[in-house]
Parts: structure tokens; sequence; C-alpha cells
């Protein structure tokens, strides 16, 4: 099946409940093969409620970050179309969905989640501080990184198997710096990047720390412009001329 699809989900610390409707969600409107659940340092109470919703389950007994979580489940999969979604559901099912179908209309796009796209639908809005860091980095990265686009952080992506063979093999980022890696490594090596709108839900419950998330970032964003600067000037990949921003052009001046 060359359209097959398998998602990775990765979890720590989850409301299982809350995960659980997403996967039925995901496997309503997706109709994936696998359904693949990577969980982090869980409780044996917890993993036995998780268990239950995945066709794969990859189990971490110590914390490896959410990029560790998502690069070992995508090095798992089998299917021809690969994707995440954070297991908080601030990105749904549907969205998810659009996603997807971009890199199956197109081989060579890697596809994006945007909460800053003009045309995203914001259900319920970050807290004024996580938003005003959150548009801080933004805006910071796009100006520091040869892959400009108006969200890296977005939980959702997709792209096909054998572009993540070529892509993983340049990320390194274990944590929540991933996205934004994954993001640049992917322009570096000249694939062309889909912005696309999702509709996004904020949830203040999330075992995401804004501040201590932030200062990770910031800490990355160096590196990972290094990296991707020597990806994009190595002679194996100097000749390839990067399609990213594919579907509107990122300005700096804000959201």
């Amino acid at each position: 099946m060359s359209d097959a699809l398998g998602v990775v989900i990765p979890a720590y610390e989850p409301d299982v409940d809350a995960l659980a409707a997403s996967v039925g969600a995901i496997r309503s409107a997706l109709d994936p093969v696998t359904v693949r659940i990577e969980i982090d340092a869980p409780s044996e109470s917890t993993l036995a409620r998780v268990e239950p919703l995945a066709d794969e389950l990859g189990v971490a007994r110590r914390r490896r970050g959410k990029g560790g979580a998502i690069m070992d489940g995508f090095d798992e999969l089998s299917t021809a179309v690969l994707a995440f979604v954070d297991a908080d559901g601030s990105v749904p099912a549907a969205s998810l969905a659009d996603i997807v179908d971009h890199v199956r209309q197109r081989a060579d796009t890697v596809a994006i989640g945007s909460r800053r796209h003009p045309e995203a639908r914001i259900v319920d809005h970050q807290t004024v501080g996580r938003r005003l860091l959150g548009d801080a980095f933004a805006v910071s990265a796009r100006k520091l990184l040869p892959t400009a686009c108006y969200d890296y952080q977005c939980g959702a992506k997709a792209l096909r198997a054998e572009a993540w063979a070529e892509i993983g093999h340049h990320c390194y980022e274990s944590g929540f710096a991933w996205d934004l890696e994954f993001v640049a490594v992917t322009g570096a090596l000249g694939y062309r990047i889909t912005e696309v709108p999702v509709t996004w839900e904020d949830h203040p419950e999330s075992t995401v720390d804004p501040l201590s998330t932030s200062l990770e970032l910031g800490r990355a964003l160096f590196d990972v412009r290094r990296r991707a600067q020597a990806i994009a000037t190595s002679p194996r990949y100097r000749d390839v001329q990067p399609t990213h921003g594919s579907t509107l052009s990122p300005t700096t001046d804000g959201d």
C-alpha cells in the first residue's frame, strides 16, 4: 500500500482518557495501518491503560524526551507515510488528516501543522505569557534559520518514509527542540515544506513547562542553525535547491 499511514504519538504522563479519545478520532478520520504510542517512564497502572489503545507500543523506562520518542517510533514504523501528533489532543484528527493529505498528494512534500498560519483556527488561546514566549521564539527562528516558517513547534507533522530515512540521519535533538531541528534539516536537504493551517486548542494541564522549554529551545537554536547550514553547504547537498515555504512566504513581523 503506497499510501499506508503509520501514526506515532509520543506520551509522557498522559491524560489517558484524552489520549483514548484522540486515538479513536485518529482511527476514524485517517484509518491508519498503525497507531504507535511511544511512552516514557510510565507507571504500571498507566501502562496497563495505554497498551490497549495502541497497535504498537514503545516503552522507555527513562524519559527520552519528545524528540527521542518520535524518532524511535518513526524508525520502527514500516508504512509508506509517517506522521506524529502530540498526545494532548491540541491538534485534532481532522487537522492531522489535512497534513497527511498533502504528503499523499505530492511525494516530495513534508507537511507541518501551523498554528500561526493566517488560516489557522485557534479554539482556545494559550496564556499571555506562553503566547509571548512562543511568538518571540518563532520570530527569532525565522530570522536565524535558513528554513523560514511561521510555526516550527506545532505538534503535528507528516512525511514519506524515504524522506525520513534521509532527514532522520541528521536529527539529534531528543527534547522539544526536535521539531525545530526537523524543520531546519528538512529545508536544508531541499525538501518542499508545506505549512498546513490547523485547528488548535491549548491544554494548560500539559506537562510542558513554558519557561524551561523556552530556555531549551533558545539553547538549541544556534546548534540547529549551525548543523542546518553545514548540511546546506555540504558538497553532497549544495546543488539541491531548497523548496521550503511553498504555501506562503513568512515575514518576521509577527503573526
